[in-house]
């Protein structure tokens, strides 16, 4: 058995009109539908954000003579002088 289950026991559908109920009188009619669209819109934004960044990971050479992007210039470094 699962430790969770054994504390909180099986919810069915007694227990969620219940949590359901206690939402309704703590927040309102009015105020539940904004709470849920706030909730969605963050979800939307987080998989976008997720998908974004796999997007723009380019992919790293490992060759080490070919560099990794086709506009990436050698660095040139120079020698000090004034030692």
């Amino acid at each position: 058995m699962n430790t969770l289950t054994i504390f909180l026991g099986e919810f069915g559908v007694k227990e969620v009109l219940l949590i359901l109920l206690v939402l309704l009188l703590l927040f309102g009619g009015k105020k539940i539908p904004e709470l849920m669209r706030g909730f969605g819109s963050g979800i939307k934004e987080f998989k976008n954000a997720a998908k974004d960044d796999t997007a723009k990971k380019d992919p790293v050479s490992t060759d080490p003579i070919t560099p990794s992007s086709p506009t990436a210039e050698p660095t040139v470094h120079k020698a000090d002088d004034n030692i």
